[in-house]
């Protein structure tokens, strides 16, 4: 039997209970996009690089069983979205942010779990960066 989302040969029913996926995420890393983000004077109006991770723990019914598009979860739309969030908005905070980012992909259907993270690689010379976190476990 030919399996339809690797195109190789499978061995159906030879894969112990055991070792069946038990989580399926999809994942947007390291996403550098411009924000105008801070509350301090030199930060306001001063658009800067905020990277965002997103992971999104899915159910078995919302992962692709076969290899086609319209069994995706559409990475552009995700990219898309929180850019769209963020075009032309000042935010004081990452946590604002991150709550935003955070809502829009928790209110999906199939959506098990979130991770979201933001941070500001720019701020000190001596930190790789700054940022905040949420999780749903």
């Amino acid at each position: 039997m030919i399996d339809d989302l690797t195109r190789n040969p499978v061995l159906h029913g030879l894969v112990p209970d055991q070792l069946a996926p038990r989580r399926r995420k999809i994942m947007l890393e390291d996403f550098d996009l411009p924000v105008d983000i801070g509350f301090h004077d030199f930060e306001i109006g001063t658009p800067q690089r905020l990277r965002v991770n997103v992971e999104v723990w899915l159910s078995a019914a919302h992962f692709p069983q076969c290899d086609t598009v319209a069994e995706a979860w559409d990475y552009d739309v995700l990219r898309t979205a929180i850019l769209a969030l963020v075009a032309g908005r000042r935010f004081n905070l990452q946590e604002t942010v991150a709550h935003e980012i955070y809502g829009l992909i928790a209110a999906r259907q199939g959506v098990e779990a979130v991770r979201v993270s933001t941070r500001k690689p720019d701020i000190y010379p001596d930190c790789a960066a700054v940022g905040v976190e949420l999780s749903s476990f």
